[in-house]
C-alpha cells in the first residue's frame, strides 16, 4: 500500500518536499523531521536568520512577543506566529503560515499558505499547500488504546508502527470548526471537513465529509 505524496502536495511549496518525495508514505517522514530540519537549515535561502537557538526564521515574519518556540524549527518568510502561539520544536513552517492564538504545533511540517489560527492542535502531522484550520479542530495523535497508529484505507488497515501520529492534509483540504481528525487520517487535496465532525481513515481528494458520516464528491 502506498500513498505518493506527489498525490496528495505541491512538493515545490516545502522545504521538505524532496524528502518526501523519495518515501513510499508520507507519514514516513514524522520520525526523521529533527534531521530534515539539520540539513535544510546548511543551505537556507538568502534572509533567514538564526533569531532563536536553532529556530530560522525567514524575513517579513511577524513573531509576537508572547508566542512561545523552541527548536529545532524552520520558519518561513511572511508568516504570522501569533499571540499565545506554541511551537514546542520539530517544525517546518512554510512561507505565508499562519499559526494562532492557543495554537500548538510539534513535529510537523506545514507546507507554504497553511492556516491553524485560532485553537489548533497539530503533532505529528503534515498539512499541505494552502490547508486551512477552523478555530477549535484538532489533529490527534495518539491512540486511547496507546497501540501503534493505523491508517484505515479500503484495503484494510496498515499499521505504521508509529506511536504518535496525528493526519497528512493534502493541499486545499478545509477542516471544519471544532472538528477532531483521528490519529492515522489521510485527506486528499481539496476535500473539505464540515465543523464537528469527527473524522477518520482515508478520504478520497475532492471529498466531502459531513457530521452524518456521509463522503461525497465536492462540486469546484
Amino acid at each position: 500500500m502506498r500513498f505518493p505524496a506527489a498525490e496528495l502536495f505541491d512538493l515545490g511549496r516545502s522545504l521538505s518536499g524532496p524528502f518526501l518525495e523519495a518515501l513510499a508514505c508520507p507519514w514516513e517522514i514524522l520520525p526523521r523531521i529533527a534531521d530534515v530540519i539539520a540539513q535544510v537549515a546548511r543551505e537556507l535561502p538568502a534572509g533567514y536568520l538564526e533569531k532563536f537557538p536553532g529556530v530560522w526564521v525567514g524575513p517579513e515574519t511577524l513573531i509576537e512577543p508572547s508566542a512561545l518556540i523552541r527548536g529545532p524549527a524552520i520558519i518561513g518568510a511572511r508568516c504570522e506566529i501569533r499571540h499565545g502561539a506554541l511551537l514546542r520544536g520539530i517544525a517546518i513552517i512554510g512561507d505565508g503560515c499562519v499559526v494562532g492564538n492557543s495554537t500548538e504545533i510539534k513535529n510537523a511540517i506545514l507546507f507554504d499558505g497553511v492556516q491553524a489560527p485560532h485553537f489548533n492542535y497539530v503533532g505529528d502531522s503534515v498539512l499541505g499547500f494552502r490547508s486551512h484550520l477552523g478555530a477549535g479542530a484538532i489533529l490527534s495523535n495518539v491512540r486511547l488504546d496507546g497501540r501503534t497508529v493505523r491508517v484505515l484505507d479500503k484495503d484494510g488497515p496498515l499499521d505504521t508502527g508509529l506511536p504518535k501520529f496525528g493526519a497528512i492534509l493534502g493541499d486545499s483540504v478545509e477542516v471544519g470548526c471544532n472538528s477532531v481528525v483521528n490519529p492515522g487520517t489521510v485527506i486528499g487535496r481539496q476535500s473539505l471537513v464540515h465543523p464537528l465532525v469527527n473524522v477518520g481513515g482515508v478520504v478520497p481528494p475532492r471529498s466531502v465529509v459531513r457530521r452524518d458520516g456521509s463522503v461525497t464528491a465536492r462540486r469546484l
